[in-house]
């Protein structure tokens, strides 16, 4: 896996499970209590974790520097996720992958229009999080195409479906 960006580290939950294969994470996390909690978990892990961010729409990486990119409840809350995907395509190596584990939009119409109404306070109260974006066309629309490992609600009323998947840049 090599060098590991992290966008949203929180408290460094994913780290037992990175692979041994993994040399380095560097971690955008803008919650400075966040990090702090992750203090315990980042000194278990052989490899080095730097902080190196706050925002996934701006990396302070050069270009083809990271081999993997790992988002777990994440892009529903970046306020620029357009710009973070570019930034997420910038960043990787040839070869490169984004994974991820995010709540997406509902297919199920009826599931959907509820999303969008609460959306306004959900927003408030959730951390900015928006409970109705369509991550995979976000990411095919910025130049990835995505692989699903586990589907969405596929049709059935759920107001808060998850996705999990694997994306690679487009070349």
């Amino acid at each position: 896996a090599g060098v590991v960006l992290e966008v949203g580290f929180a408290t460094g939950k994913n780290l037992p499970f990175y692979p041994t294969s993994v040399r380095e994470v560097l971690a955008v996390e803008p919650a400075d209590l966040a990090w702090d909690l992750a203090t315990r978990r980042i000194e278990a892990f052989a490899p080095p974790v730097t902080r190196i961010g706050l925002d996934g729409a701006s990396l302070s990486l050069p270009d083809d520097s990271v081999d993997v990119v790992v988002s777990t409840w994440t892009m529903c809350t970046i306020p620029d996720l357009e710009q973070a995907i570019a930034e997420f395509r910038r960043v990787l190596r040839s070869g490169g992958t984004v994974r991820f584990v995010e709540h997406v939009a509902a297919a199920h119409p009826r599931a959907r229009r509820i999303q969008s109404r609460l959306q306004p306070v959900w927003g408030k109260v959730a951390g900015g999080c928006h409970l109705d974006r369509d991550i995979v066309a976000m990411l095919a629309a910025g130049g990835f195409d995505v692989r699903l490992l586990s589907p969405a609600d596929e049709g059935r009323f759920e107001l808060v479906p998850f996705i999990a998947g694997v994306a690679t840049p487009v070349r």
